[in-house]
């Protein structure tokens, strides 16, 4: 593996038979988390694949002409042809796989599988998750010397890493960037010494045998596990919801507020996340129409005192969606009055999603205890039911999920490990 600036570009590149191009950065987490990745590919797909970094920073201007707008991004070339969709950000093992497979015959893949040799590796704790339970579980233990890894299907930072603004958290001032929050948490962790298995694929969870395999091949094995997973948002089941979802309906503002500047969005729910959400949104759209299912809203009121002094908001109490359909380039949001049963039809460039969460817990839900809503109950240690595994932040059963209360949670869980383990 090779790396190369501007002047080798159409030699490497355009010139060359089958590429992989990856444009990086400095002081980039999710460059530092493909990279590994990268490296090992390049091991097995070598032969066949000319495998080529770029240092983007350095190469602005290719980067700009190829239109790579962030870190990192990797470009696929036939015979100086892009062949593939780009990969970008949080690139997980599987998708760089998915897209090299489709560069070279059938016989070579086989070979190349043939020559992926199964490993494993022992800790004495892994976290499940790296959210703000997760990250400060891992900066207790390391700091303990308690050799410990941190897997997560995504890039470090949990739900705070997608939040436009944080305003509570002790011992800041003035209200912090999610994305910043999070990654401060992460760097501080990762600096501690925990080691990092991010952006991956979980293929399996034991929690019997306390062991966890990443990316098909690699099975790593503790004393303990803390599961950290955290939620994902609930889906409301309406026709047209699925279908739409990406395409029109979201369920992030950070995510994609942006994109709906002087434009008209419908925002469903009323509790924290929806008024807060819509707080952001408020930013870029021209207006907002709240559909929500009780006759007032259930965020903390001065979160709602605030949305509802804005004029760009409209709520509309005690309805509910029923449909959503395209028409053309708008989103045609079908609600039902609660009371008088009387349905009506909502048009707008998009939908934001905002109606609570899910604990992440299918690959493990059978072997533990659940509350009735199905989060883990944990004792005052943050033990469950499975000896030697713990869970912490949001997947566990309470009564607030608060970023404050998962770096409890965490720090719980991580001192009564070393205590176990001492």
């Amino acid at each position: 593996m090779n790396e190369i600036t501007t002047l080798e570009f159409d030699k490497e590149v355009l010139e060359s038979g089958k590429v992989v191009l990856d444009f990086y950065s400095s002081e980039c987490p999710p460059c530092e988390a493909l990279a590994p990745k990268f490296e090992g590919l390049s091991k097995l797909y070598g032969n066949d694949i000319k495998f080529l970094k770029i240092f983007r920073q350095h190469n602005r201007e290719l980067a700009d002409k190829l239109g790579v707008k962030s870190s990192p991004t990797l470009l696929f070339f036939d015979n100086g042809q892009e062949v593939a969709e780009r990969l970008t950000g949080g690139v997980k093992r599987s998708e760089i796989i998915a897209h090299l497979d489709s560069m070279i015959p059938d016989e070579k893949i086989k070979s190349i599988k043939s020559l992926i040799k199964p490993t494993v590796t022992e800790f004495d704790v892994i976290i499940l998750g790296a959210g703000p339970g997760g990250l400060t579980a891992g900066l207790y233990l390391c700091q303990a010397k308690i050799n410990t890894v941190m897997v997560d299907i995504a890039l470090p930072g949990g739900h705070v890493s997608t939040t436009h603004e944080v305003s509570n958290y002790p011992g800041f001032i003035e209200p912090q960037a999610g994305y910043m929050l999070s990654h401060n948490m992460s760097e501080q962790t990762k600096l501690c010494g925990t080691v990092y298995k991010v952006a991956v694929d979980v293929t399996k969870v034991d929690l019997d045998k306390k062991e966890i395999v990443i990316d098909e091949f690699e099975t790593l094995k503790a004393k303990r596990i803390i599961i950290a997973t955290g939620t994902s948002p609930n889906l409301m089941g309406a026709p047209g919801e699925k279908e739409l979802k990406g395409k029109g309906i979201s369920y992030c503002a950070t995510c994609d507020a942006k994109y709906f500047v002087d434009k008209e969005v419908v925002v469903i729910g009323g509790g924290n996340s929806a008024v807060e959400e819509s707080d952001f949104i408020t930013r870029f759209a021209s207006k907002i129409t709240m559909i929500h299912q009780f006759d007032k809203l259930t965020a903390n009121k001065q979160a709602q005192e605030k949305l509802l002094a804005n004029t760009k908001v409209n709520v509309l109490y005690e309805h509910e969606p029923r449909s959503f359909f395209k028409d053309g380039d708008h989103i045609i949001t079908e609600i039902e009055n609660l009371k008088t049963k009387e349905r009506k039809k909502l048009t707008s460039d998009g939908v934001f999603v905002f109606i609570g969460f899910k604990a992440n817990i299918s690959l493990f839900k059978d072997k533990l205890e659940l509350d009735q809503w199905g989060y883990i109950k944990t004792d005052q240690d943050m033990r469950t039911n499975v000896p030697g595994v713990f869970a912490v932040g949001d997947v566990i059963s309470k009564k607030y999920r608060q970023i404050t209360t998962a770096v409890a949670d965490g720090t719980i869980a991580a001192i009564a490990i070393a205590k176990e383990l001492d």
